[in-house]
């Protein structure tokens, strides 16, 4: 794996700030619930006297769609976990976890373990953040490594994680700012992880038409759609987190069955909408449609 995962935590901030944003909202419409996500976000008190909509709207100023879009990343791995957990899965492994917080917002059962892997640096700033007595605390094991020297698969089986146990594994926002090698052998790792049993991989990825079709990224009739995912990449690269790999459908599958994972969902804010947003009364028109990232699940 690369050692520049969550290298710095701009990106994860910024996520964390999409997730305060559509907790305030009313229980009825919100997509997604995350009552610590304003520990991790600077300016969480003004974000919550500005409220949901006006919040929402500010996000739409800068690229239409984009906070849905999030949400609904989040929204669809969240499910992914809770399917997994329903179904017998013994553990959860949050590649590049930063300052995600599901083993404590998705009421878990305490059968399965979780195992966040990040730099130590990454996971003792999160720590100190997190307020005390959380729910399922006892069930997660916080794995620190170094991606300039250590192995994921020796870190990890250095804890008590179990190779032979059905394990779900996440890689959210990430694969975009490590190199393809650095996914390629992240995946190969995982392929060994799991060879003892069955597995799920969850991941996102985006698409490489931003290089050479932007629009096609977007809903028909998006606004300045060029402009808008050349400027998201400048500000990630202004924020020290360049976006430098990007994918197409038939190279992640291929390179999923290269190492024994099968391609069984592969979705954008486009196929969400109707499944999310609509049925809350929050349909997003096409011209607002967000669709440069893809959300994947991979089984073994």
């Amino acid at each position: 794996m690369s050692h520049s995962i969550f290298r710095k935590d701009g990106t994860a901030q910024g996520v964390a700030k999409q997730r305060l944003i559509e907790t305030l909202a009313h229980a009825d419409k919100r997509i997604i619930n995350d009552p610590y996500a304003e520990r991790f976000v600077i300016g969480a008190t003004l974000i919550k006297l500005l409220g949901h909509k006006f919040s929402v709207w500010l996000s739409g100023k800068f690229a239409p769609g984009f906070h849905e879009h999030l949400i609904s990343r989040t929204r669809f791995i969240d499910e992914q976990v809770k399917e997994s957990a329903s179904d017998g899965f013994e553990q959860y492994v949050i590649l590049g976890a930063g300052y995600d917080l599901r083993p404590y917002r998705l009421d878990l059962p305490s059968s399965m373990k979780v195992f966040e892997v990040d730099q130590m640096e990454v996971q003792a700033r999160k720590r100190s953040k997190l307020p005390q007595n959380l729910p399922n605390i006892d069930n997660v094991t916080y794995v620190d490594i170094d991606f300039n020297h250590q192995s994921l698969t020796e870190q990890l089986l250095a804890t008590s994680f179990d190779k032979n146990k059905r394990t779900i594994f996440t890689l959210e926002g990430v694969s975009q700012y490590i190199s393809k090698e650095a996914l390629a052998s992240t995946i190969k790792e995982l392929s060994k992880l799991t060879q003892g049993s069955s597995s799920t991989f969850v991941m996102s990825y985006v698409n490489d038409l931003i290089e050479s079709d932007p629009k096609a990224c977007f809903g028909e009739g998006y606004p300045r759609a060029a402009e808008r995912a050349e400027t998201i990449q400048r500000l990630s690269a202004k924020s020290g987190e360049p976006w430098v790999s990007f994918y197409n459908a038939e190279e992640i599958e291929a390179l999923l069955s290269l190492n024994g994972f099968t391609v069984k969902e592969n979705r954008t804010l486009a196929d969400l909408n109707d499944v999310y947003f609509s049925p809350a009364g929050r349909s997003i028109p096409e011209d607002q449609i967000f669709k440069l990232e893809h959300f994947v699940v991979a089984e073994s």
